[in-house]
């Protein structure tokens, strides 16, 4: 009698669970990652899919919407690392703090009972320094939370995937699951990565810095792999990066399947796929230029970036004003720093002989304005990995209201 009293009442608190969880109306607190000096681009992001930004840190920026924002943001954030959902946060000063304070917070709202929760951490100016240690407390805590209400003391741990972290800063608890599976840079174009590649959300963070527009040719003439030129192309017809990826939170069976059709329909809907553009990418080495073609048909479906294996000695442009970004050899990644000062000569030539255009440069480094000859207008300073750069932005004049309109040939 006892043991069906029991099983009894794991039923009842596995159907509560299940009945809060399908509140599909409900709000939550979301968090999206991302490099260091991303962080107002990815806020500016959230605030134009109408969700409240509530707090904005160094690699982060807390947010608030309803469910259907999880879906929204990770196939929109072009930025964003991750898109991160806050299932708690407090104080914890010593590892039974830790403890119980892990465990009382409503994890079943959140895991299944065969789902799979693998837990990573770190912490930073913490009494609890060790992650190791804090990442198997909180994964021990999490168990015994699931025990409550699932009623079984061994969890399978095979369907679907909830990513645990365990965030400490100054002795402050953040405790999240990763909505996203895969990093948020991994749009589906790209099989794999050519040497010293640049990821696809600091690409497009250049970009969105810029003074582009869909109305005006762009040029890469470093452009590797293409990263910079797709990502363009991508804003210009206003495709989701997201749009042909799968994200973790996919497989949560307490967001509605319907909430993801919605979202990936809105993707499609408002996706420009007929607008034209002028993208240019460039670049010397003939195998660079073969897999930029290829991630650009895979991203686009089309062939309507260029893409030229041509040397920086020869840039040149037949349109009166347009938009130069690109991210050049700066030596620490390629191990060449005595050897770039000339490349950086050529560039000055060619570059500034645009003299209407607007010249975006992403490097390491350091006598980039000295051989440039000018300070730059704006400078702002950015992670390229664990590399620090600076983007170097030159203004040129503000075009006539015909952004493309063509001189003579140079």
């Amino acid at each position: 009698m006892k043991k069906q009293e029991s099983n009894q009442s794991n039923a009842i608190q596995k159907g509560a669970a299940a009945s809060q969880r399908a509140d599909q109306g409900q709000l939550v607190q979301l968090i999206a990652t991302t490099a260091f000096g991303l962080e107002a681009i990815a806020a500016r992001e959230i605030k134009a899919l109408g969700y409240e930004v509530l707090e904005t840190e160094n690699g982060r920026i807390t947010f608030q919407g309803p469910l259907e924002a999880i879906c929204r943001a990770n196939l929109w954030l072009r930025t964003a690392e991750r898109v991160l959902l806050k299932i708690g946060s407090f104080k914890a000063m010593s590892f039974e703090e830790l403890f119980e304070k892990t465990k009382a917070l409503p994890w079943s709202l959140y895991i299944p009972e065969k789902g799979i929760f693998p837990v990573s951490g770190k912490s930073i100016k913490s009494k609890l320094y060790s992650v190791p240690d804090c990442q198997a407390i909180v994964k021990k805590a999490v168990v015994e939370s699931l025990k409550g209400t699932y009623g079984t003391s061994w969890f399978q741990e095979n369907e679907g995937h909830y990513a645990i972290e365990v965030a400490l800063l100054k002795d402050q608890v953040t405790l999240t699951l990763d909505t996203s599976g895969s990093g948020l840079h991994r749009r589906g174009y790209r099989e794999s990565y050519h040497q010293a590649p640049l990821k696809e959300t600091l690409a497009a963070a250049l970009v969105m810095l810029s003074y582009w527009n869909p109305d005006r040719v762009l040029v890469d003439p470093f452009c590797g792999s293409g990263t910079i030129p797709i990502e363009a192309a991508l804003i210009g017809k206003n495709i989701a990066p997201g749009m042909n990826r799968d994200f973790a939170a996919q497989e949560w069976p307490w967001i509605d399947a319907a909430l993801w059709r919605q979202a990936r329909k809105e993707t499609h809907e408002v996706a420009q796929f007929r607008r034209p553009l002028q993208i240019q990418g460039y670049d010397i080495d003939e195998k660079a230029i073969r897999m930029a073609r290829q991630y650009g048909e895979q991203a686009l479906d089309s062939q309507e970036i260029h893409f030229e294996r041509r040397a920086v000695e020869d840039l040149g442009s037949r349109y009166h004003y347009g938009c130069l970004i690109t991210n050049p050899p700066y030596g620490e990644r390629m191990g060449e720093v005595e050897a770039l000062g000339q490349l950086y000569e050529t560039m000055a030539q060619r570059f500034f002989k645009l003299d209407t255009w607007s010249i975006y440069v992403l490097t390491a480094y350091p006598d980039l304005e000295r051989i440039f000859g000018k300070k730059a207008d704006r400078r702002r300073k950015l992670y390229n990995g664990r590399i620090m750069c600076q983007y170097y932005q030159y203004q040129g004049p503000r075009p006539p209201r015909r952004d493309a309109e063509i001189s003579a040939e140079d």
